[in-house]
């Protein structure tokens, strides 16, 4: 049990691995009973939060493993009520289950719609000036004006050829 305590403890926490005892906070308990298939009519998560709020101390916001112990014997009573070895039966049916999973976590999209909007060949107006005929983007040179201070025309063809002419006239 120590071991499933410890594995809801350290779901979504940060991989430095704080160096205090595993402690379990609420959300994490609620957590624990939706993932381990323990809520039913005799068990609801407004349960799992008035048990959780009982065995923690008033000023705190998380569980030891103590207290943890103290909670599971409340939720075997609230699940299994009148029943002698309930304990037993919630120890049993929670180390069967799995650990802590993720639930509605975003996939990556790969519908056509996004190939489709993304495909820089497709591009037209100046949208299409920011990539290279490859589809890579250009960069800065792709959304500002760059100033030519050559001295030339815009788009004249033998730009840079005036000094080799007077170079070779000489």
């Amino acid at each position: 049990m120590e071991e499933l305590f410890k594995s809801f403890c350290a779901f979504g926490a940060d991989k430095s691995g704080a160096a205090g005892p595993a402690m379990l906070d609420g959300a994490k308990f609620a957590k624990m009973t939706k993932d381990l298939k323990l809520l039913d009519k005799n068990l609801t998560s407004t349960d799992v939060d008035i048990i959780f709020t009982k065995v923690k101390p008033k000023a705190e916001r998380k569980i030891t493993f103590a207290q943890f112990q103290e909670a599971l014997k409340l939720l075997a009573e609230k699940k299994f009520p009148g029943c002698a070895d309930a304990l037993e039966k919630l120890q049993t049916k929670m180390l069967e289950g799995k650990g802590p999973a993720a639930h509605g976590v975003t996939k990556a999209v790969k519908g056509g719609a996004v190939d489709r909007l993304t495909d820089a060949s497709k591009y037209t107006g100046s949208h299409k000036e920011r990539f290279d005929e490859e589809g890579k983007g250009k960069g800065i040179a792709g959304r500002k004006e760059i100033v030519d201070d050559s001295g030339y025309v815009t788009g004249y063809k033998e730009k840079g050829t005036f000094e080799k002419k007077m170079d070779e006239q000489e």
